[in-house]
């Protein structure tokens, strides 16, 4: 998978930058604050995720600007498709997605489209973080092999959102009892769906993984990465995901029943499971030294990268936020490596700190616009 184009006007400080993508290296030079991952970030909501800043939509159009609107066409195994996403303020329909020219009434089809996974600075809190920060990423992850995973967790989150709403009532005496048990099937069935997911996903990254941290470690440390459920236990998912699975959600809720009605919110379920990961046997998060933190992060989201591939005829788009200077040569280079077959687009201030031979299209960014572009890739307008 590439993208072939993209054009983005308003998105916070770009202004009508417009360019056709090398289909291997894009690299994107500025000093900071110029613009640089604001176009990664205004690319990376086209996949239908969340900034990975963890901005709110009402912040992409630019400060006293009336209007955003990203474009990007992208080209997979099969045929081009266009995606286009425009936001405008005080609208009667502020926001306005398109797929192929059809509308669309949110953002989850886009997910089904465009494929990308993004390396930022930030990413060491999915080690060091909390375990929000960790389920977040195993849940994005999962979604792209599976873009039905999306809906349950959606269904999950309403549903918890109504029963703590219902335990706040019971809390102060206002509602009757009797329907929580409605809420706990409910919460039960898709509770089950997601931990059994969750447990197949970590799984397979820990196998991957492992290698790969042998690899940058140079032998002499071992990662692993735990899925430690809520209302399993590991020898539950032995068995499938089935009315036994959701009996046994169930009873957990059941259980805590006293407790959550007395505090007005659920202690146990998907939202309170933990991936735990850890280096030579200890907690990567609380003993982890900064080096080994960084590694575990990168090595993450580069086995996210090689599982997906397994599953997938087409490769995933990569965005690189100044990760590559921070980076000896040795980890550049492994990087590189395990991306080598994959459509590049790499942020930096300081285009000496990189590699002599990750070539190709140079984008200079000042100011929110385009200053410079070379490459044998010419620059068009629609």
């Amino acid at each position: 998978m590439i993208v072939t184009y993209a054009d983005i006007d308003g998105f916070r400080n770009l202004s009508g930058i417009s360019f056709a993508p090398d289909p291997k290296y894009n690299i994107i030079i500025g000093p900071n604050a110029q613009g640089k991952t604001n176009l990664l970030e205004a690319m990376w909501i086209l996949s239908g995720c969340k900034s990975f800043r963890g901005s709110k939509e009402k912040d992409y159009i630019s400060l006293g600007g009336n209007r955003m609107s990203a474009k990007i066409k992208i080209l997979d195994s099969v045929r081009e498709q266009k995606i286009e996403f425009e936001m405008t303020k005080n609208a009667a329909s502020p926001k306005n997605i398109t797929l192929n020219g059809v509308k669309q009434r949110g953002t989850r089809a886009l997910f089904d489209v465009f494929k990308c996974i993004a390396f930022i600075p930030d990413d060491v809190d999915i080690i060091k973080g909390s375990p929000e920060k960790r389920r977040n990423f195993i849940d994005m992850a999962a979604s792209q092999l599976e873009p039905v995973f999306v809906s349950h967790i959606n269904k999950n989150n309403s549903i918890m959102n109504q029963r703590n709403a219902l335990l706040k009532e019971l809390m102060q005496g206002s509602s009757c009892g009797s329907f929580l048990e409605v809420w706990d099937r409910q919460a039960a069935k898709e509770g089950a769906v997601i931990s059994y997911m969750r447990h197949d996903y970590v799984m397979k990254l820990n196998e991957i993984c492992g290698r790969l941290y042998r690899t940058i470690s140079g032998g002499e440390e071992e990662l692993v990465i735990e899925y430690r459920s809520n209302v399993y236990k590991s020898e539950d998912f032995d068995k499938p995901c089935g009315e036994e699975a959701y009996e046994r959600y169930f009873m957990k809720l059941r259980e805590t029943e006293g407790y959550d009605i007395r505090t007005g919110t659920t202690h146990c379920g998907v939202n309170r499971d933990e991936i735990v990961i850890k280096i030579n046997g200890v907690s990567a998060r609380d003993f982890g030294s900064q080096g080994q933190i960084k590694s575990a992060a990168l090595v993450m989201k580069l086995a996210q990268a090689e599982i997906y591939m397994k599953r997938s005829k087409d490769a995933p788009v990569v965005f690189l936020d100044d990760v590559m200077g921070e980076l000896d040569e040795n980890r550049q280079r492994f990087i590189l490596d395990m991306i080598k077959d994959m459509q590049v687009f790499l942020t930096t201030p300081n285009e000496s700190a990189l590699l002599p031979e990750i070539k190709g299209k140079i984008l200079r960014i000042s100011g929110g616009r385009i200053t410079d572009e070379t490459g044998d890739i010419p620059s068009y307008r629609e």
